[in-house]
This record gives structure tokens, C-alpha cells and sequence, in this order.
């Protein structure tokens, strides 16, 4: 009983100090701005690339940026392992802005579409 008693106390305790207090009844609010937003998707095969990533799903992230914001997309398409024991691979990148989104996502449907080609070519 003893112990029991002695654990609620400290657990009221540590209830009790644990409550944030706020400066004088002063509410401060914190903002969060995105500056610029980059995605890079890493494939394999072709197969990655269908089950990775959709245009819809980069067109629903850039629905959530604001405007005037910095937009990168890049895919990066890992090959065969060359003689030298590194890994092969090929990049494509597109850079843009939030005020053209539509020009964007046209941008990032050929290097989707590009990158597809690449594996297919290469078999």
C-alpha cells in the first residue's frame, strides 16, 4: 500500500511539471513556409517506375505549394553493374516553379515517359 501511494504521488508529480506554460497568457504562432520542393524517385526497371510514381501523384503534391516556389523533380534509372564493379545509371531532371504548374507536370510526364523508353531500349 505503502509503494502504491508512493508511485501515485510521484506520478502527480510529474504531471504537474510536465504542463507547458505559456509566457503571460500569450498565444505565439509559428508558421511554416516551403521554399522549395524537390522529389527524386530511384527506379530499377520499368516495373519501378509504373508502381512508384503516377503524374497524378507529383500533380497532388504541388496542389499543397504556394506560389513563386522552387520545384525540382528527378529520376534517377539504375542499370547493370559495370566492369569496374559500379553501378551504371542515368538521370533525368526538370526544375521549375509553382506559377507553371500545368508546364511542369508536362515536364515530368516526358521524363517519366523517357525513362520507360530507356529500359525498354535497353533490353
Amino acid at each position: 500500500m505503502k509503494n502504491l501511494v508512493i508511485c501515485l504521488i510521484v506520478l502527480a508529480t510529474t504531471f504537474g511539471f510536465s504542463q507547458i506554460k505559456t509566457g503571460n497568457g500569450m498565444l505565439v504562432k509559428k508558421t511554416t513556409k516551403v521554399e522549395n520542393v524537390a522529389v527524386t524517385v530511384t527506379v530499377d526497371s520499368v516495373e519501378d517506375i509504373e508502381k512508384t510514381f503516377k503524374v497524378e501523384d507529383i500533380e497532388e503534391i504541388l496542389e499543397k505549394t504556394d506560389d513563386d516556389e522552387t520545384l525540382s523533380f528527378k529520376i534517377v534509372c539504375n542499370g547493370k553493374t559495370m566492369s569496374n564493379g559500379k553501378k551504371a545509371h542515368l538521370s533525368y531532371k526538370i526544375e521549375g516553379n509553382s506559377n507553371e504548374v500545368d508546364v511542369f507536370l508536362k515536364g515530368v510526364e516526358k521524363l517519366r515517359a523517357s525513362a520507360i523508353n530507356y529500359y525498354n531500349n535497353k533490353n
